[in-house]
């Protein structure tokens, strides 16, 4: 019983969506008040929450996580609390869709400049100037 061999053939040997392995979550405190100092993503109206991004995508190398469990800090955005709420009210992917934008890579690039007030406000700008 004290040797065991790695069997290539189990079902979780070559996966490709790491949501089922333990990860612990990044808390990243300063991240989320810098979140919450921007303008929304979606409407540009101040005085927001930090949005966790739960879906995930292979392009981001980000995993999925589930209800009850939020992904780490580096996946948020700012939303108004009523786009938020609304955001978790439905097909999460496919409210981004309708508003056409990809918040997991606003998300990466709002991580990159964090505590940037005027660069992450310039990201919101772009990313919503994209849309129209």
């Amino acid at each position: 019983m004290g040797f065991q061999f790695f069997n290539p053939h189990a079902r979780t040997a070559f996966t490709l969506d790491p949501s089922g392995k333990v990860h612990k979550r990044i808390k990243d405190e300063e991240h989320l008040a810098f979140i919450r100092q921007l303008p929304s993503l979606i409407s540009g109206i101040q005085g927001c929450e930090a949005c966790h991004v739960r879906y995930g995508d292979p392009r981001h190398r980000k995993p999925r996580t589930g209800k009850g469990v939020k992904p780490d800090d580096a996946w948020t955005v700012p939303l108004t609390p009523e786009e938020h709420r609304l955001q978790h009210s439905m097909n999460e992917q496919a409210y981004w869709q309708s508003v056409g934008i990809d918040p997991l890579e606003v998300a990466i690039q709002l991580y990159a400049v964090s505590g940037d007030i005027e660069a992450g406000r310039a990201i919101i700008m772009k990313a919503r100037n994209e849309t129209k």
